[in-house]
This record gives C-alpha cells, structure tokens and sequence, in this order.
C-alpha cells in the first residue's frame, strides 16, 4: 500500500532537501522540483496527494502557477503555500484559488508537519463526503443482528485484513456499499481514499475519461483509478459496463499501469479493486456480454449480500436506525412505529430493499404527525390500502377523483415503484416499462421524481 505522496516545489536546494528529509522521515512519498517547469511533469508522472509550492520562481511565481492549476475543475491536490516575503495581499490571493493554507519562512518543523496532516486529512474526508453525498447518508457498520448479516460481518473483516480484490454481489439497495466501505474501515487502507464510480452513470464512451483522466493541451485531468491511489476503488454495477471499456480496464489491472486518455507516459497503479453488481457475472460472461478475463481478475473474494427479505427479523433494528439518523441529520420530528406497522413491515417483500425502507421512513417523519408511526399511516405511505370504510381504491390511488387526476396518482406509484425496485437505473427502469428512456426521463419529470436528488 502506498503512502500519501507529497510533491515540493521550491527553488532553493537547501529548502527542498530539508522539506523532503523532514517528510521522508514521517514515512511519507517525497517528490521535488525547483521551478514550474519541472513541477508540471512531476505532476504528469504521478498525482501527488498534496502540493508544497514556493512563492518566488525563476521561471514563473507560486501563483501564477496554483491558477494555472486551478482552472477547468479546480485543484487536483490540496495545496499549501510557502515564502518568505509573502504579504496578506499574496495570502489572500492564494486563499481565493484555493490554496489549503499559507506558512511563513523560515519554516516551523511543528507547524509544517502539523499542517500537512491537516491539509490530507481535510482532502480525505472530502472525497469521501463527495461519494456519500451522492449515495446518501454514511452508515458506519451494517445494521442487523440476524445470523445472515453478523456473519456476513465477521466474513467481511476478515477479508479486509488481506488485501485481495472483492466481488460483491446484491440486489440494489440491499447495502452493497455500506458493506464495500465496511471492508475498507477494517483494512490497512483505510486512512487512504475511498473513491466510489457508479458505473452506471458513466457514458458509453466516457468511461476512459473517468477511469483514467486525460492530458491535453499541457492540462491534466487525474481519473478516479489515480485518485483512489493507496486506498480502494470500488466499482458500483460493473457490468454495466460497455466492453471496450472492460477491455482498458482488464489491462490497466493486469499490469498495474495506465495511459491517460491523450497521454505518452504510463502511470502507475496501486489500489484496492471492489466491485458490485446486481446481475450473475458469469452467465453475463457466458452470453458474451462480461469479459472472462475481467471476471476472473475481480472475482478473487465473492461477498453476497442478503435481500432485507432474507432477513426480516431486522427490520426493527434498521427502522430505528433510519428514525435515529434523519432526526440528527435532517432535523426531522422523532416518531416512534408501533408494533403492528413493524409486523407489517416485516411482511412486506421489500424490492427496493433497505433503500426502500430508509424512503419509507424519510416519507412518513415529514408528512406524518404524532409521536407513533401506526399501521394505516404505513399502509397508506406504501400504497398498500385497500378497499376500507366503503373507499374502494387501488394501492395508493383513491377511485373517487376525476379520472385524470387518478390516472396521473397512478403513474406516480407505479414509478415509484420502478425506480425503489431499480435502485435508480434508468435503463432498467424503461425496460420493464416497455418505454423509450427519453419518453421515461419525461415521465419522471413530470410526476415530480428528480433522478439527482432520489439517488
């Protein structure tokens, strides 16, 4: 496993060697240049995980430089600016392109090894916030106490302590994530980046973009197998995955390196591969439709992840979790359900799994009042009422409105449905539907459902 990777630019040989003894004695990755030239290919050969950048160059200044780098998508790497004539003018340039911080020749030991750590520190959770941010809320250890998921549990952490590739397989919203992550907080790279790629959301043709970044016009844009560099790279729904892109993929593993798109110089490669997947990889393999090679190189461990079906007995622990975790997070009122909704509950058949469980409980602490969550609120909540009191209905449509009305109430549920039992795959989704994916984006638009948001 790689160590975070430091890169010092600094145009005094003495400075450069005490900075770079300094580090390498903290146990980290030391890389240096003595002018912007130099500094460009560094950052070419490898991404650095943090910048140490010198004010006052010969060839071009430290600022001039860090907005060179921040353009198109911003910094790459946190960045921490030195000199010894800097003014609170410079500062607060370098603040506004985004320098991490700013330290004042000559250097404090203390303060530059205390400021580094801060600087990783902050970059770390802050890819890691960007990945949960788009997935929902982090979940520290899977929830449940039935025989099924503590063993999954113990098999989990035991395979973290090598540091073989993992296959999950799971049906969406089961918690295949939350188990990837699991993995890699109980394994050795843990202090290092957690990069999640939804495979999914990747365009045909985009993917090498994403995967490996690219080098153009002297720009260079890092991929996610670069930025996930000493940590772990996991790969939501892999097999969605188009085969061209499979086949860049198998090479980049099997020899641990990769060319950028654009790019001339190979770059290496070092990090934890997990991948997931909804489908059965080797019937996609024997239809021709999964490469074989790929298969093999990813399916070291097999992790199967339960249906919340298959497990049923945990569905009070995971409902309290969810209530516990969006009255912190979301600042929603606490409801308690009562025994006879989580019976109910616990004989539903859950197609969108935990996910559908955590929209279920969102659902009824917004719209809901009261301090018990009761059986009708439930049943209502998941379209499940049936002909009660004389109202005849279908699951969640109520018969006595105009026919327009009931049929756009219809719509809705059933793409609700869809979308909870799809975990959000548009393909799928309009698959099923029997409907073309821009005539679906439509509907879904039009009944309020925003795809960004609900996933």
């Amino acid at each position: 496993m790689s160590t975070p990777h430091i890169l010092v630019v600094d145009d005094e040989p003495d400075i450069r060697d005490l900075v770079r003894d300094i580090l390498e004695d903290e146990k980290y990755s030391v890389t240096t240049a003595e002018d912007a030239s130099t500094a460009r290919d560094a950052l070419r050969d490898r991404r650095p995980d943090l910048i140490l950048l010198d004010i006052w160059m010969p060839d071009l200044d430290g600022i001039s430089l860090l907005k060179e780098w921040s353009q198109d998508r911003g910094l790459a790497s946190p960045v921490i600016m030195m000199s010894g004539h800097g003014t609170v003018e410079t500062a607060v340039e370098a603040t506004r392109l985004g320098a991490y911080d700013f330290l004042e020749k000559p250097l404090s030991l203390a303060k530059l090894l205390l400021t580094v750590e801060r600087a990783l520190e902050a970059d770390r959770l802050a890819q890691e916030n960007v990945g949960l941010r788009r997935r929902g809320s982090p979940v520290l250890e899977p929830i449940g106490r039935s025989p099924v998921v503590q063993r999954l549990r113990e098999q989990v952490k035991r395979v973290a302590q090598h540091d073989s590739w993992v296959l999950i397989a799971g049906e969406p919203g089961s918690g295949r994530e939350t188990f990837a992550r699991y993995l890699h907080a109980h394994s050795s790279r843990k202090d290092r980046p957690f990069i999640d790629v939804g495979v999914s959301a990747m365009g045909k043709g985009n993917a090498a973009l994403e995967l490996f970044g690219s080098e153009r016009d002297g720009s260079i844009q890092y991929g996610r197998l670069e930025q996930a560099a000493g940590g772990t790279l996991f790969l939501d729904e892999v097999a969605d995955m188009d085969l061209e892109a499979q086949a860049q993929l198998v090479g980049a593993l099997d020899k641990g390196s990769f060319m950028r798109v654009g790019g001339s110089t190979p770059v290496s490669f070092d990090a934890r591969v997990i991948a997931a997947t909804r489908h059965d990889l080797q019937q996609a393999v024997e239809e021709g439709r999964f490469r074989e090679d790929l298969f093999y190189q990813l399916n070291v461990v097999p992790l199967v992840v339960p249906s919340l079906r298959d497990h049923r007995e945990d569905i009070p622990e995971l409902l309290e979790s969810a209530v516990d975790r969006l009255v912190e997070q979301d600042k929603l009122p606490y409801r308690r359900f009562s025994i006879a909704a989580q019976n109910f509950l616990r004989h539903h058949n859950w197609p969108g799994n935990i996910r559908e469980l955590k929209n279920l409980v969102q659902r009824v602490l917004i719209l809901g009042e009261g301090d018990e969550v009761n059986l009708r609120e439930v049943e209502t909540a998941m379209g499940a009422a049936q002909v009660a009191s004389g109202t005849n209905t279908i699951p969640g449509v109520p018969f006595d409105q105009p026919l327009r009305d009931a049929r756009d109430a219809f719509e809705k549920a059933y793409l609700e449905y869809q979308f909870e039992k799809h975990g959000g795959n548009v393909s799928q989704m309009a698959d099923e539907a029997g409907m073309e994916r821009t005539h679906l984006y439509r509907k879904l638009r039009d009944r309020g459902i925003e795809i960004k948001d609900r996933r």
